[in-house]
């Protein structure tokens, strides 16, 4: 019996109303698999208790997490607290003090929900951007000087690292040569003259070791584009923090929405929990109405049970959320009426419908997908 510890953090907004639905597809495959189970561990860690602590988690909340397997986090963000604050106390802390530098983020048009782009059916668009997570534009590096004078200076240094740029590209050719083969690496060393330059010359250097990939660079503002314009024409995307953020958040509007949009921040190397969490934020919009779309949050712990090997059992949830899709269960953003609970409550019990097929094995007759 293989068991997991996974650390909860509903996090802010919307984010407490999409986690347990998420958890209960984990106790779900759990059933399914015979060979898995998951304790689950809440930390109330969020913008409410940092207006109440004055600190988004406490300063042992590293050491504390570090003693799990895994993290699930819901959302993080609140009107009431800067964004600075919020993401710079506890998610960032959290992707850097693990080192969780390889942030998957998979778009696929999935049955039941049609892409706003016309002709685009289901299976033909399915591509993951894999987003530098450790440092980059992100860094943390700079500030401000003349305070609110009429010459205040502020800088802000990206960095990039030789360690943090050849891991990411190296995995981005790892995941590329298990799937079609074809990786696109995002530049814009038109215009950024110095880290963007080292990235092509590190992505041509690592691509010589991979001549089975074939590894294209290409200006992410062109590659926003044909991202819209041809989707079906990727496979992998490997890119830097800021980059990598913005074409994912093309991806999420060709698949359909920010709602169903996944991710998981993964450190390969090992030895440290990743963390899985959707990418639609805490949407302060929306909280508390009970119409949050599930989808991205469910599809976040799928990609959970893909790094535990479980592929043909993640397969099989994501056929459960495209079964839901198609059936009309849907929230608001998707165009339905449906309920936070309703839709997510569908999900798993689809998922479990589906593990009872008459199939021989319960699993085979699911395929494996990448996202």
């Amino acid at each position: 019996m293989e068991k997991r510890s996974v650390a909860v953090i509903p996090g802010d907004g919307v984010g407490p109303e999409v986690v347990p639905l998420a958890l209960d597809a984990l106790r779900a495959a759990a059933d399914i698999d015979g060979g898995l189970s998951f304790e689950f561990t809440g930390f109330p860690w969020s913008c409410a208790y940092y207006l109440e602590h004055g600190v988004m988690m406490p300063p042992t909340g590293l050491a504390t997490l570090g003693d799990f397997s895994d993290i699930v986090l819901g959302a993080v963000g609140w009107p009431s607290v800067p964004d600075h604050i919020s993401l710079w106390g506890l998610l960032l802390p959290i992707r850097r003090g693990f080192q969780l530098y390889a942030n998957l983020r998979p778009t696929r048009i999935l049955r039941g929900a049609p892409s706003p782009l016309a002709g685009k059916q289901p299976g033909t668009v399915d591509f993951m951007v894999l987003r530098e997570n450790t440092e980059g534009e992100y860094s943390n590096i700079g500030g401000r000087l003349h305070h609110d004078l009429p010459h205040e200076v502020v800088v802000q240094t990206t960095i990039f690292t030789r360690v943090g740029t050849e891991r990411i590209v190296r995995y981005g050719f790892e995941l590329a040569a298990r799937s079609r083969r074809l990786l696109v690496g995002a530049t814009k060393s038109n215009g950024i003259n110095y880290v963007m330059p080292y990235w092509d010359e590190v992505f041509r250097r690592i691509g010589a070791e991979y001549p089975l990939v074939s590894a294209t660079l290409m200006h992410a503002d062109a590659l926003a584009a044909k991202l819209v314009l041809e989707p079906e024409a990727f496979d992998v995307i490997v890119a830097s923090n800021l980059l990598g953020d913005l074409l994912s958040e093309v991806g999420a509007a060709v698949q359909g929405g920010i709602g169903m949009a996944a991710s998981a921040n993964l450190n390969p190397d090992g030895g440290v929990p990743n963390m899985y969490e959707p990418v639609h934020g805490s949407a302060p919009d929306i909280a508390g109405r009970g119409i949050a779309n599930p989808v991205g949050q469910i599809w976040s712990v799928k990609l959970m049970l893909d790094q535990l090997g479980r592929r043909e059992l993640a397969a099989l949830l994501l056929e459960a959320i495209e079964d839901v899709l198609s059936s009309g269960t849907v929230t608001p953003d998707l165009g339905g009426q449906a309920t936070t609970i309703a839709m997510g409550d569908a999900i798993v019990s689809r998922f479990r419908a589906l593990s009872e097929r008459p199939t021989g094995s319960a699993l085979s007759a699911t395929s494996q997908t990448r996202g």
